[in-house]
C-alpha cells in the first residue's frame, strides 16, 4: 500500500510544469536559478520514487509534465501578439522554445538518473 501513496504523491508532485516555469522565469526576469530549482526538485521526486516505489511514477510524471510545458508553451506563443510576448520566439537562440523544451527535459533526466541508481544502491545496502 505504501509504494501505491508513495508512486502516487511523486506523480502529482511531477505533475507540475517544471521546464515551462523555468524558461518563463527565464524569459520574464531573466532568472536562471529556476532551472536549478527544477532539477533538484525533480531529481529529490526520483530519489524518492525509486526508494519507495518504482519507475512508472517518475516516467510517467515526466511525460505528464514534459505535456504540461508544451501545452502552455503553445499557449504563450498564440498569445505573442503583445510586444513582451513577441520576444518569446526569438529568445532560447539557437533553440525555438519547443526545442528547448525537448532539449531541457532530456537534459533534466540525467540528475535523475543518477539519483535513482543511488536510491537503488541505497536500497540494495539496506536489504543486503
Amino acid at each position: 500500500m505504501r509504494k501505491v501513496v508513495v508512486g502516487f504523491i511523486v506523480f502529482c508532485l511531477y505533475g507540475y510544469p517544471y521546464v515551462y516555469y523555468s524558461m518563463y522565469q527565464d524569459f520574464t526576469d531573466r532568472l536562471l536559478f529556476n532551472y536549478l530549482i527544477m532539477i533538484a526538485a525533480t531529481s529529490t521526486f526520483a530519489f524518492i520514487g525509486k526508494l519507495y516505489s518504482n519507475y512508472i511514477p517518475i516516467i510517467l510524471g515526466n511525460i505528464v509534465s514534459a505535456i504540461i510545458s508544451f501545452y502552455f508553451i503553445l499557449e504563450w506563443e498564440n498569445n505573442a501578439q503583445y510586444e513582451e510576448m513577441s520576444q518569446w520566439g526569438s529568445y532560447f537562440v539557437p533553440f525555438s522554445p519547443n526545442e528547448l523544451l525537448v532539449f531541457v527535459s532530456v537534459l533534466n533526466l540525467i540528475p535523475q538518473l543518477f539519483t535513482m541508481n543511488l536510491a537503488k544502491k541505497m536500497k540494495n545496502r539496506v536489504r543486503g
